[in-house]
């Protein structure tokens, strides 16, 4: 099981005036959170994509790239990349330089984003949301395909063509890991099993054991559609935070998830900060990965047994959270949480022995599951509408 950490950076506010530190701090933050990731043994940091005051990493590269030139071992990525307002060739030229500079540790998640700031920003259309993620997620897996030699002619709607193009640099080991990322569209996990990519499911509210269903629907798409089995992977990015104190974790951590919900909240169009709705989503079969190592450990565990999942990922910064709070909970997840989640999964538990669907059934692309079947609360937002934090795809 590889652990982690995923973030959208976060402005740091001075505790005795109030005032708001530099969005340039911030970034200078997250390079500092992914050196000690590294150095306490974590398996992935990425970094999301956001343009607000608020979370200001809205270019993840950069931020890795530096990242990569000053870290030996954890894999670098993002999380997600808002592939709908971004060029995949671009995209792709970033992360394999960075893949160069880290000696073949980066890696992509491509998502429809969990908020819509970039499409004014960069000039395109809400009525185009779905249409622009699949025609350019294809074209960056035509891309990641492609030999050290060989260039690619292409045409679509929402990029110039290609002709004969030279795309480079290439990966160092041929090609990048790329993940779909999804907040719990059955449409979108079987896509990504036909596809044959890898899954990331952002899971930011209600009970993640009910996304099983969806893995098992992903699994299934793969398999019929005969994708490798060492493609076939379930990852979880989920809200946490960690203190050796359960009780001191959760109350530290409620005042600045509280800040965050009274900032987005009028933009989201969300109730404000509810203390009830917190408690349920830190209780054990909870969205939030929030308490004490140990606690945190067994979590990660119980969620193993019900996804198969291969990578968990947490988000700790929000809501001016000190970054010596950030930085001591990165620690802890990675010298004593880690060490309790290998010790309870040895190598070799991470897919579950799942049941193919029947050779002839036949798994369109825009199908839903039964209409019986439980689904995470978040399931298939609306598009355009005001949506939650997290990923969606």
């Amino acid at each position: 099981m590889e652990l982690g950490i995923y973030s959208f950076g976060d402005v740091q506010r001075d505790p005795a005036t109030g005032r708001r530190a530099s969005t340039a701090d911030a970034q200078r933050n997250l390079l500092e959170a992914i050196q000690l990731a590294d150095q306490v043994g974590l398996d992935y940091f990425g970094i999301g994509e956001h343009h607000t005051r608020e979370m200001p990493a809205s270019a993840a590269a950069a931020v890795l790239g530096g990242a990569a030139a000053t870290t030996e071992h954890i894999r670098l990525g993002s999380s997600v990349t808002v592939l709908s307002t971004d060029d995949p060739v671009r995209v792709f030229q970033q992360y394999a330089t960075i893949d160069a500079l880290s000696n073949g540790r980066a890696e992509i998640t491509a998502g429809r984003g969990s908020s819509i700031e970039s499409f004014p920003l960069f000039g395109y259309a809400l009525e185009d949301y779905d249409a622009l993620y699949e025609e350019k997620l294809a074209l960056l897996m035509q891309l990641n395909a492609l030999g050290e030699d060989e260039t690619i002619s292409w045409q679509g709607r929402f990029r110039a063509p290609l002709t004969d193009a030279v795309v480079v640099p290439r990966p160092e080991r041929g090609h990048l890991p790329i993940w779909r990322a999804t907040g719990g569209s059955p449409a979108s996990s079987m896509r990504a099993g036909q596809q044959g990519l890898p899954i990331a499911y952002g899971i930011i509210g209600g009970q993640p054991a009910r996304f099983a269903p969806l893995a098992d629907l992903y699994r299934a798409a793969a398999r019929q559609a005969a994708r490798p089995e060492e493609s076939i992977k379930v990852a979880v990015a989920n809200l946490g935070f960690l203190h050796e104190s359960s009780r001191t974790a959760k109350e530290l951590w409620w005042s600045h998830w509280g800040a965050m919900m009274q900032t987005l909240a009028p933009t989201r169009g969300w109730s404000g900060p509810d203390r009830r709705a917190y408690d349920r989503d830190t209780a054990p079969s909870g969205a939030f990965y929030v308490g004490s190592p140990e606690e945190i450990a067994e979590r990660i565990v119980t969620l193993h047994g019900q996804l198969g999942h291969v990578r968990q990922i947490l988000q700790m910064d929000i809501g001016h959270l000190p970054q010596r709070e950030f930085l001591h909970a990165i620690e802890l997840l990675g010298t004593q949480v880690k060490s309790l989640v290998d010790a309870a999964l040895p190598t070799g538990t991470d897919l579950p022995a799942d049941t193919d669907l029947p050779a002839d059934t036949d798994l369109p692309a825009d199908t839903d599951l039964p209409a019986d079947t439980d689904l995470p609360t978040d399931t298939d937002l609306p598009t355009g509408a005001a949506e939650t934090a997290g990923n969606r795809a």
